[in-house]
């Protein structure tokens, strides 16, 4: 049994225990995009304004710019055989990492919510209990499967992958069957700003991924070839994301009011009935559970991070990683059944608002390992707060914040609209200035900064002597 729960958590990954290749990385994220939210995803493209043709070249430049940036972040860990957050240290201080993780927490328990709204009617259709059971039974299994880990979760990954994709090429051609792709794509009108929302729509969904794309691959081992994992993680993310959305796309110009408030049953419908409705019940649920489980683990990442920054522990026994999921599990599932009556709004809302906190951390996370630590840190100093990190970077953190602030001007959601998205004619650019303005603060601040250079044979990345390394 220990050979298949696993059995790690926020310590490093020994080169004894590393395996696979970087063509995992492909499987798993294939699997983890070609799922019911991401066809939401693209239909909200269109559903908030924008043609089917601008929307899908949105979707796709977004998908592109998002999951490079994605892609760089799972490049991190074959190198250093830690969970994405736990990097976060380097920049932040040890317990400074608190505040970026306390919103991917939110993030983990949202995503979490989201998906088990969607499986939810998937599970509750397909077992006749009804919609709230289904979340709450769907959500069950999401834990158990998150407990179980690592190697469970890349399989997972593979079978969703194939399954997902043959229902993909099912549905896709019954709709090209029902609607004239033609007649769909003949609306060429260019409208900045809903072309921008598709943009940000795609963008968001895989920067999403990026506080924890490197909590799998950082099993791979030592010598994978960093560039190696970036093109087999962007490639997936990019397919998987790129075809559910051009689905969900088409799905909504086709048929906005059989579509919107009706993903499910729609999609269902849309491929027929009795066994076929039956296994593409089968088909949403797989696929959120695979997506959900990735939610369900770095979430619990993130909370062990979060609590270890400040109690100094650096491994966790079975019971306490069983009740980290569970708290994930139960406060993902009370949000699921508060919000799954006003799902749609409330998700583009989500995902924009997630978009402003992400990009600074992506964009100060990636200039700190790239540029300033050269791909090197110092293992040993990430869970000690009196040593080269510190406890709080107040630096990297203010830098941080900046760039939030710096966003809001731009920013439009159902809630708030900035200043400045006016004069731009309602365009949200928001996620580019929270990209480009910390990185730029970060390497003026950080570059001089000794706590930051690499001193030879210190730190990890060529060897592993000493504990250090992974």
């Amino acid at each position: 049994m220990a050979g298949v729960v696993e059995q790690r958590s926020i310590d490093v990954v020994p080169d004894d225990e590393r395996h696979g290749s970087a063509v995992s990385q492909f499987t798993l994220w294939l699997g983890a995009n070609l799922q019911i939210t991401a066809v939401i995803t693209g239909a909200l493209a269109v559903v908030f304004g924008a043609n089917a043709f601008w929307s899908l070249i949105g979707l796709l430049l977004g998908n592109l710019l998002g999951g490079a940036v994605m892609a760089l972040h799972s490049a991190q860990g074959p190198r250093l055989g830690l969970p994405q957050m736990i990097t976060s240290r380097a920049q932040f201080g040890v317990r400074g990492a608190v505040v970026p993780l306390a919103l991917v927490i939110v993030m983990y328990i949202g995503f979490f919510a989201s998906g088990s709204v969607l499986a939810g009617q998937a599970v509750g259709e397909l077992t006749h209990l009804g919609e709230t059971p289904g979340i709450v039974l769907f959500a069950a299994v999401t834990a158990v499967a998150a407990a179980v880990g690592y190697r469970l979760i890349h399989t997972l990954g593979k079978i969703a992958g194939l399954v997902c994709a043959l229902a993909f090429v099912y549905l896709g051609i019954r709709l090209l069957q029902r609607v004239d792709l033609g007649t769909l794509l003949a609306d060429h009108r260019f409208e900045l700003p809903v072309f921008l929302l598709a943009v940000s729509l795609s963008a968001s969904w895989q920067l999403a991924f990026g506080p924890y794309v490197a909590d799998y691959s950082r099993y791979l081992p030592r010598h994978t070839s960093a560039r190696a994992t970036f093109w087999w993680t962007l490639s997936g993310s990019v397919l998987g994301s790129q075809w559910s959305m051009t689905f969900g796309a088409l799905a909504a110009a086709a048929a906005p009011a059989a579509f919107v408030g009706h993903e499910v049953s729609y999609i269902v419908g849309l491929g027929g009935a009795g066994l076929i409705a039956s296994f593409l019940y089968f088909v949403i649920a797989l696929g959120k559970l695979t997506i959900n489980i990735l939610n369900t683990y770095g979430g619990f990442m993130s909370l062990v991070t979060s609590v270890s920054g400040f109690r100094g522990q650096r491994t966790l026994s079975p019971r306490g990683r069983a009740a980290y999921i569970a708290g994930i599990m139960v406060a993902g599932t009370a949000v699921a059944l508060l919000g799954k009556d006003s799902f749609l709004t409330s998700f583009k809302d989500f995902l924009l608002f997630l978009l402003t906190f992400f990009t600074p951390w992506s964009a100060i996370n990636l200039v700190d390992y790239y540029l300033i630590s050269k791909e090197r840190y110092d293992i040993p100093a990430l869970s000690d707060p009196a040593g080269r990190y510190g406890a709080w970077n107040v630096r990297a953190l203010t830098v941080y914040v900046l760039g939030v602030l710096a966003q809001l001007p731009f920013l439009v959601t159902h809630f708030y609209t900035g200043p400045l998205v006016a004069p731009l004619g309602g365009a949200d650019i928001s996620w580019l200035v929270g990209l480009a303005a910390p990185a730029v603060l970060y390497w003026f601040a950080a570059r001089h900064d000794t706590a930051r250079t690499a001193e030879p044979g210190t730190l990890d990345g060529d060897r592993s002597p000493a504990g250090l390394g992974g």
